[in-house]
């Protein structure tokens, strides 16, 4: 079912990370918690753009990458949509993305000077605190 959702961004210029990976990061949470399913179209690039006051190569460059990993297709002429398979990952893609993503929060939480035991603390009330998917 193509459908679109009011979707919500928060783009933070001041954060470190790149404006691309925010919004993908953003997507991903929308998907994991539900908010967006397989099917549900994206805001089109430019609309995107609009939302988050950036640069629609930005936001194209965000779309790209979804889906080289598979979480988002593009359909010419259509638009951006949250891929149908992006619920039936296998368990070595889940392990792999799993691991880029923990590998970027060590490196970050390394350079703030946080302790493992913190990062698990955090890390164990974000999963409480996300509804179940």
């Amino acid at each position: 079912m193509e459908r679109q959702k009011a979707l919500h961004f928060q783009i933070d210029p001041r954060s470190g990370l790149p404006v691309y990976r925010q919004l993908m990061d953003q997507i991903k949470y929308y998907v994991a918690s539900g908010g967006l399913k397989p099917g549900d179209q994206l805001p089109s690039i430019r609309d995107m753009a609009t939302r988050a006051s950036v640069n629609p190569t930005t936001v194209v460059k965000g779309y790209t990458e979804l889906q080289h990993e598979g979480l988002v297709e593009m359909k010419h002429g259509k638009g951006a949509f949250i891929a149908a398979s992006s619920s039936s990952r296998s368990d070595e893609e889940r392990r792999k993305l799993i691991g880029q993503l923990a590998k970027q929060l060590v490196i970050e939480a390394k350079q703030l000077g946080a302790s493992q035991t913190l990062v698990e603390e955090v890390v164990r009330e974000e999963w409480n605190r996300m509804p179940l998917a």
